[in-house]
Order: C-alpha cells, then structure tokens, then sequence
C-alpha cells in the first residue's frame, strides 16, 4: 500500500482506498495525481440524461475512493458540467482534489462553437470559476486547437491571456488538448515550455495506438500526459455511442460487433476497455467518464484488481479478430473539415 497524497483528508476520504491508488507526478507541475481521473463530459447531455443527485453522488464517490483529478470544460453541456461539479464540490474540502477545465471550445452553435482570442479567454475563466464556485483553477486548458483558424492564434492570443491569469492566481497551470496528435506537438514547439500539461483523447484505446507514437515527445518536454477516454466517447460500451459520434462506420461496426460478442460471453465490453487502456506506460493519469457510481465502481475495480482471466482471453482474442484488422483506426480530420464547410457556408450566406 502507498503513503497517502497530499490531497488526502481525513474523514472524507475512505483511506483504505486511498492507499491503494497509485499517484503520479503531473509533469514538472509538483502535483501528484491519482493514475485514474474523473472525465466529466459525462455530466452533460452529450451522454444521455443526468441528474443534480446522480452528479453529486458519482462525483463524491469517486473522491472518497482516491481520485483526485477532475477534468471538465464549458462545452459540457455549454457549462452545464461546470455547474453540477461547482455543486458536488461545495461539500468536498478544496484540498482533496485538483481541476481542470478548459477554454477555446463554446456553444453548440457552429457560428459561436471556438474563440481563441485573448478577451474570449479571460472572460471564460472568469465564468469558469463562477460556475466552479472556485477562487483558482489548478489547470486550465486551451480545448481542441486543431479547429483555430491557425495555431499562431492559440500561441498568441489564447497562451499570454493564460499566462497573465496564472500572474493573478486564478490560474496554476496551463495546458493543451486536442485530438490530432501532430496539431498537439507543433503547439508545443511552437511555445517551448509554457505548456505543462497535455491531454490526448481516444488515441489508446482497443482499436487506436497512436499515441505510443508521440508518448516520448510529451514526456521529453516534461509534461504531464493526460491520456484520456479508453472507451472511445462510448463506442467500447455494451451500449454504444451517441448518435453524434464522429467516427466512420468501419469503427462503429467492429465495436458492435465486439459488443455483441462480449454480451454472448456475459462480459461486459467496458471493462475489456479500461483493463486495456490503464496499461499504457508514461502518462500520468488516465481519464474516465463515469456519470454514475456503478461506473466509479466497476472501472476502478478493474484499476485495483484488473481483468479476470476469462475477461483477458476474451480482450485478446477481440484484438486479434476485430480490432486489428481496421484499415482506419481513427476519425481525424473528419470534425474539421465538416466544421470549416459550415462555416464557408454561413460566410456565403452573409455575403
């Protein structure tokens, strides 16, 4: 059993718990997180219906069980997320956990959707904080840049409003996410060492690897990786994805079917999901969405006590008939050009 964090408190935490999650340091930030982090996308309509008790009742259950980093954003339900946690932490002590949230990414509406410009950047943190019921955010970060009109205006706008929020201690520390990884890499080579964080979403999981390939990069510039969502945005459930999901249907099909073959085995595909995801070695936290303590529960049993043999023969044989035999792993580019299409199409009908 490991020492306790720093974040622990006693009388809240359920300490047994605590001691058995590892904790990892974030990057060169001096934070030291749990290896399992709570992704709170989940607190939105963005993955069905949610409710103020069900929030507070996953969020509190996933704190006393150790975890002690929390990710969410305004586009979560166009601050929804940021309102349900602001809530659920109103009764945590604010020295059990850390946060993120981001800015960049906005309204539903595609005209009103990212905003990377300075004033933008300062007046959503301030709504952050608001919604948080928080006087600081541990780490802020700039959302999904591969949809900016240019990374410049991410470096040149967006960073140095950052910057000056960290200045008057509303911010600690600064990310980057996104899910083109190559986007993600020029950022940071773009702005040697002001970023301390990065988060990649979907790029470990059963059916893509790529992060692996930019791993050594992230950790050679001392960041602390967030590698998040090893479910997919849901396609490696038993219940699937939204309708709104992006990928194309020779995923969507080979998840189903993996599904379906999980169901027949009485499996169930999410935890195949997360014992094949937390394995990956280098990133400092792993980040889940759980919207429900059923969730909390059974991902981090997969955490402290891993797959049951017969789960790891199923996990393999999927890899082997399913998954690797994709000819696209991935959606890249796909949101983007729809993104930028609508926007042509909204400039036309102005002119």
């Amino acid at each position: 059993m490991s020492s306790l964090p720093a974040t622990f408190v006693q009388g809240f935490h359920d300490e047994a718990s605590v001691r058995k999650m590892e904790y990892v340091p974030l990057g060169h930030t001096g934070l030291q997180v749990s290896n399992i982090s709570l992704g709170t996308g989940t607190l939105s309509p963005f993955y069905g219906s949610i409710t103020e008790d069900g929030a507070c009742k996953s969020v509190h259950a996933a704190l006393r069980s150790g975890i002690n980093y929390i990710d969410t954003a305004y586009y979560y339900g166009q601050g929804m997320s940021e309102k349900l946690l602001g809530v659920a932490l109103k009764s945590v002590p604010r020295k059990a956990f850390y946060i993120g949230t981001k800015i960049g990414r906005y309204e539903q509406d595609i005209a009103q959707q990212f905003d990377f410009t300075a004033d933008t950047t300062k007046k959503s943190v301030e709504r952050s904080l608001k919604h948080l019921q928080l006087d600081y955010i541990d780490v802020i970060q700039i959302h999904d840049i591969e949809f900016s009109s240019s990374v410049e205006i991410v470096l040149k706008e967006a960073l140095p409003a950052l910057e000056a929020l960290r200045e008057e201690g509303k911010v600690g520390f600064i990310g980057v996410t996104g899910y083109p990884l190559e986007v993600l890499k020029q950022a940071i080579q773009g702005a040697p060492g002001r970023f301390d964080t990065v988060l990649a979403y979907t790029r470990y999981s059963l059916f893509d690897n790529s992060l692996t390939k930019y791993l050594d990069f992230f950790l050679e510039q001392k960041l602390g990786v967030v590698c998040a969502s090893g479910h997919g945005m849901g396609l490696l459930s038993q219940n699937g994805p939204q309708s709104w999901h992006p990928a194309g249907e020779e995923i969507k099909t080979a998840c189903r079917k993996a599904a379906e073959i999980c169901k027949s085995e009485n499996i169930d595909l999410g935890r195949l999901a997360m014992g094949h995801f937390i394995q990956l070695q280098g990133p400092s936290t792993f980040l889940v969405g759980m919207q429900s303590e059923e969730l909390v529960r059974t991902n981090l049993d997969v955490y402290f006590n891993g797959l049951t043999d017969k789960e790891k023969v199923l996990k393999e044989r999927l890899q082997k008939e399913i998954f690797s035999k994709l000819q696209q792993t991935h959606w890249e580019g796909v949101e983007v050009s729809r993104y930028w299409a609508e926007m042509e199409k909204l400039a036309k009908k102005k002119d």
